[in-house]
């Protein structure tokens, strides 16, 4: 039989110690951010009679540390299994989560309750909002100009028939004969779509941002399904506080209807020209858009930290309710994030 030896009452404090010369991300984001600005929201979310009709048992969970945990789950794209055995296993997660080694951790199943609970209440959007008061409140938003653009978020992709595929297009609802199955019903995600794009297939949903230009914070998004076309949500994205600033996005929002749109609105287009066979671009509209791309090309930076630093724009949820959530919390910890690499502090 193999000797254990117990742990040192000093054992935890010199791990993290060395943690901490190593250079630990977790902990400097967590000193970046107060946590307590998310408090009186998320009280409020679970201050409801439906949340709070079981007495007795264990006290819950803090919410400021499932929701950090949320947070780990968008930073390291992990499931909600993943998360609950990565907390358990590093010593560093436990830390951001303020747990102790002799702490018990949340199972996937509170994890996934927390979420659900985000989604009924459509708290994320909140939450986003007022991570964005707090930027603005630290005078980091510089407002030097927007830029606009979407990027696909991908899910399981669905093994259907065709037959099954075209009436789910025409109904927008899962074939009757799925119904009777609940397991396969949980599975199933109707609301998704497909498209394709440069000759590549996705299939899933679409993150529409719009970000400072200086700062690359993302200000507003919003969630469609992936087949819906890249200028459409433009208008619900850009409000007043947009009124005279430079607007920089690729061809795909050109046109003359949202050209339109930012003269009444005061926005200077900054938008990509496209040209077609019949009136090609000329010199000057080739060098003119060579410049904008030096501006827009900053909101790929914002996608390529969510693709490489976040581990891909691929989630697991089924339909557009639950993906609102995940797609939200990508954004607000692409914030978060993005707080740490400028080096500011929200207190």
């Amino acid at each position: 039989m193999k000797n254990i030896n117990p742990l040192g009452l000093f054992d935890d404090f010199f791990n993290l110690e060395t943690l901490s010369k190593l250079g630990d991300p977790l902990e400097k984001l967590d000193s970046a951010i107060n946590w307590n600005i998310f408090e009186i929201l998320l009280s409020n979310a679970f201050n409801t009679p439906e949340v709070n009709k079981s007495k007795g048992g264990r006290p819950p969970f803090s919410r400021i540390m499932l929701f950090k945990a949320m947070i780990l789950q968008s930073l390291y794209n992990l499931s909600d299994d993943q998360l609950e055995f990565q907390i358990i296993d590093r010593a560093s997660f436990k830390r951001f989560l303020g747990l102790k080694r002799s702490d018990k951790v949340p199972d996937s199943k509170t994890f996934w309750l927390f979420r659900e609970q985000l989604t009924k209440s459509k708290l994320i959007e909140k939450l986003f909002a007022r991570f964005g008061e707090a930027l603005q409140n630290a005078g980091i938003q510089a407002n030097e100009g927007k830029m606009i653009d979407a990027s696909f978020v991908e899910v399981p992709r669905q093994r259907n028939t065709h037959d099954e595929n075209e009436q789910i297009k025409e109904t927008g609802k899962a074939p009757k004969e799925w119904k009777n199955n609940k397991h396969k019903m949980a599975q199933k995600d109707v609301q998704a779509t497909w498209t394709k794009k440069n000759n590549q297939t996705f299939y899933g949903y679409k993150n529409h941002v719009k970000a400072d230009l200086k700062t690359k914070f993302v200000e507003r998004y919003i969630v469609t399904t992936a087949s819906v076309h890249d200028s459409r949500p433009l208008s619900k994205l850009l409000g007043k506080e947009d009124k005279y600033q430079p607007l920089y996005a690729d061809s795909a929002y050109s046109g003359e209807p949202i050209g339109d749109f930012l003269d009444k609105q005061k926005i200077i287009n900054m938008i990509h020209e496209k040209g077609c066979r019949e009136k090609p671009l000329t010199v000057e509209q080739k060098n003119f858009n060579k410049l904008k791309s030096s501006f827009r090309a900053r909101v790929e930076h914002i996608f390529g930290f969510i693709e490489n630093s976040m581990n891909g724009s691929f989630i697991r949820t089924i339909g557009l309710k639950r993906a609102k959530t995940k797609i939200g919390l990508m954004n607000l910890t692409y914030n978060i994030c993005r707080c740490n690499q400028l080096k500011i502090v929200i207190a």
